[in-house]
Parts: structure tokens; sequence; C-alpha cells
């Protein structure tokens, strides 16, 4: 199961100073033996599966993250631009239906009176929901590091909810500034002093920014949401830098092959939208947990050419072991109670042999005792 981590007081600090330190150091057969076994362990956890499920929970966390994105910016007064940014952005993907479906709520989100309260009880419920995808793929993440979630949940929970307000805000960011251009950009230019320079500016720098922030975004994922202790948080880690690089190219030959060689409107009519953005999600869920299954195995190769035996088991401890001890001693008890139970039952199976065996023994004696008596009666009757 996954990377297979080491569990136990065993496992060297994450950032033994024994250990390579530099990616650059990494040798190249190691770098080889990291892809390879990064590649077999997508099939061997079942990453596609995983994928789907992650699908499943970022379609239900969605919307609650939208309602807390647009109340977040509504406080500086971003929301009205968030919602075009993000209403134009589904038109753009075909779906204006979804659109016309969502813009209600999320404009009463904005425009409500009760701006306070709405802002309160709006994005920690919101924030609530959109954080059972966070949760989600940190079980998967433990599933490719093969370890137990032992973080209690008045520690996990809290993590989990302040990870998705990061990532809400960061996500947030990116739409306002992908909303952010022409007239917008300009405005914001003359009251720097910058004018039509801005705009200029700002249309080539928004793509590299927006790419930041996505490499922010995954490498938070991957750093926060698994039950390990990894070693320092690294910005841009290989995996996250593959991740992006094929989620991009993916995204790409996707749309690509839908808008020449797909059928799905004959196939599906109305929900073809629907299907393709699932199909999309499924995609890059898939892409995020290769990157994540490659960080793991090139950590492997950094305890490897270290000289830790890491070849069965990734020598990383684990960030809590409570939850997983407690829900371990439970298991033990229902074994023992389930072998009480067995115990009895062949106790309760082996009386009722014995008796059985006492019954059948007691018949045969009657019936030997019968013979001998008809035989005796027989013989006296012929003397007679």
């Amino acid at each position: 199961m996954g990377a297979s981590v080491e569990k136990d007081a065993t496992a060297p600090d994450p950032e033994d100073p024994g250990k390579v330190e530099s990616m650059a150091d990494i040798e190249g057969a190691s770098w080889g033996y990291a892809l390879k076994q990064a590649i077999g362990q997508f099939g061997r956890d079942k990453c596609t599966d995983l994928a789907a499920g992650l699908t499943y929970y970022g379609v239900l966390s969605i919307f609650p993250a939208l309602l807390a994105m647009v109340s977040l910016l509504g406080v500086f007064g971003q929301g009205e631009e968030t919602v075009q940014t993000i209403l134009q952005m589904v038109r753009d993907l075909g779906q204006s239906s979804v659109a016309d479906q969502i813009e209600g709520p999320i404009r009463d989100m904005v425009t409500s009176s009760g701006a306070g309260v709405g802002l309160v009880v709006g994005v920690v419920g919101a924030l609530w929901s959109a954080s059972g995808y966070v949760g989600a793929f940190g079980r998967a993440m433990n599933r490719i590091y093969g370890v137990d979630e032992g973080r209690p949940v008045w520690k996990l929970r809290p993590a989990m909810l302040l990870l998705t307000l990061l990532l809400v805000v960061m996500g947030g960011l990116i739409i306002v500034g992908l909303g952010v251009s022409g007239g917008i950009a300009e405005e914001i230019g003359s009251l720097i002093g910058l004018g039509d320079t801005a705009v200029t500016v700002w249309e080539y720098a928004k793509w590299p920014v927006m790419i930041v922030l996505v490499m922010v975004m995954v490498a938070l994922l991957y750093y926060f949401t698994p039950n390990v202790r990894q070693p320092k948080l690294r910005w841009m880690s290989p995996g996250a830098a593959l991740a992006i690089i094929v989620a991009i190219l993916a995204s790409v030959a996707f749309g690509f092959y839908v808008s020449n060689f797909g059928s799905y409107n004959a196939t599906y009519g109305s929900l073809a939208g629907v299907i393709v953005f699932l199909l999309w999600l499924w995609i890059i869920n898939n892409v995020l947990l290769l990157g994540a299954e490659v960080d793991a195995e090139v950590e492997r190769a950094r305890q490897l050419q270290s000289g830790i035996r890491a070849e069965r088991r990734l020598q990383l401890p684990a960030r809590d072991t409570a939850a997983s001890e407690k829900a371990a001693e439970k298991e033990d008890e229902a074994i023992e109670e389930g072998r009480r139970i067995r115990l009895e039952a062949d106790r309760e199976i082996a009386a009722e042999r014995r008796e059985r065996s006492r019954t059948d023994a007691d018949a045969d004696a009657d019936e030997r005792t019968d013979a001998a008596d008809e035989d005796g009666s027989t013989r006296s009757d012929a003397r007679d």
C-alpha cells in the first residue's frame, strides 16, 4: 500500500543531516528508480479509484467554496467583480444553464443586507462543506504514504478547515486576477500612477502569477494533508511541478478532443457539459495523485542514496498516532470479543458432542441389553 511509511520510533528525522539534501544531488539512477516506482505505485494504490472519490467530493465542495470565496472578497469590495468573473468562466465552458442556476445564490451572498452575520455563518458553513475535498485528499495521501490517520478529530478538523480557508483565499485571488483586465487594470494603474502601462504589464504578468498561486496551493495540499512528517515545505517539489505541467497539457488535450472528436452531446444530451466537467475534474485529480506518488518515491530515492533502508518502507514518522492507536485498540477489543464468542461456541459444540456420544452409547447399551434378554428368552423357550 503506497510508499509504506515506517511508523515506529526507528524512523529518522525528516531533516536528518545524513540524507541527501539537494534534489540536484540525487543521481540519475535514483531518479529513474523513483519515476518507475511512482508509476507502479500509482496502479497499486488504485489512484484512479481515489481520483473518482476526490471528484465526488470536489463536486460537493465547489459551490460552498465559491460562496465562501465571494463572501470573503465581498468584504474588500471585490464581490461583484468576482461574481461576474465566475459566471463568465462557467459560461465560457459551455455551462450557461449552470451559470444561471448559481447566479442567484452567489449574488444574494454579496448583496445581503446582513453582511456581518452572513459572512460569519455563510463562510463557516461553506468552509465546513468545502473542507470535505481537503479531508478526502488527505485520506488519499495517507494511502500513498502507507500510513494510518493518527491525528485526533480535534486536531485534524481545524487543520483541514484552516487549509481549506487558505486554498479558498488563493482561489479567490486567482479568479480576481483573471478578472482584472482591460478597464479594471487601467483604473488600478491610474490609482498607482501607471496608467495604460499597468494594462500591458498585467496582461503578460498575470499568467505567471496565476501559476505561482497554483503552485502554492498544490504544495500546501501535498505537505499538510497526509499524516506524515515530511522534509521541509518545498513550494515547488518535483511531483508538484509534474502535476501542474501535466494538468495543463491534459486540459488542453482533453479540450481539443472534446471539441473535435467527442460525441458527448449525442450521448448525454443536455448533460454533456456536466459529464465533460466531471471527466476533466477526474483527470486533474489523477494528475495530482500522480504528482504525490512522485514526491513519495523521490523521498525514498533520497533515503536509499543516503544508506537508509527504505526499499520496503519509506522511513518517515507520522505526525500523530493517537487516533490510530485508539482505533487499533478498539480493533483488538473487537477481535478479542469475537474470539470469546468462538471459544464459547466451541465449548457448547463440544458439550453437545459429548452429550450426543453419551446418548449414543446409552442407546447402544440398551440395544445390547435388549438383544441379550431376547436371546436368553429364546433359549429358555427352546429348552421348554
